[in-house]
């Protein structure tokens, strides 16, 4: 008596693309997530940003008795600018390590005087534009429910 010793084994090919759709569905998914936490993380970063700078602001106001002029903006955080007064005053080590762009490769916008404060320090947000909703938000250093 002969007996078929063949062994079947493996996967079929509906099998293959059933897998092969679970794994795309998946990868959609996860890339969904990802892009929304991209911008959340993105506009996280730009505040903590403004709120680092703000606070070297105030020191370098601590120590100059004044806020740098606009022309200067942030670049008087990290060196000292010419023409300032108090200059022995002004840390040796700047205020910040380096000046960075915002989230997306925008200078951070420095006004001084500011319309909402002594100062103001802020990005457009995705947009790059004035104003806007969720992502594309101004990020401030000051809340905008005291603008109303």
């Amino acid at each position: 008596m002969e007996t078929d010793n063949t062994n079947d084994a493996g996967f079929t090919l509906i099998e293959m693309m059933a897998v092969l759709v679970i794994i795309g569905l998946l990868m959609g998914a996860v890339a969904v997530t990802v892009i929304g936490n991209t911008d959340k993380a993105k506009k996280s970063r730009a505040q903590i940003d403004i709120n680092a700078y703000e606070t070297a602001m105030e020191r370098f106001y601590m120590d100059m008795g004044d806020y740098p002029p606009e022309e200067y903006g942030l670049r008087a955080l990290k060196s000292l600018p010419s023409g300032m007064e108090n200059t022995g005053a002004y840390s040796s080590d700047g205020y910040v390590k380096k000046i960075s762009n915002d989230p997306w490769n925008r200078p951070y916008v420095y006004r001084y005087p500011g319309e909402h404060g002594a100062f103001d320090l802020l990005s457009y947000g995705k947009d790059g534009q004035p104003g806007g909703e969720g992502v594309n938000a101004d990020i401030t250093n000051w809340d905008d429910s005291d603008d109303n």
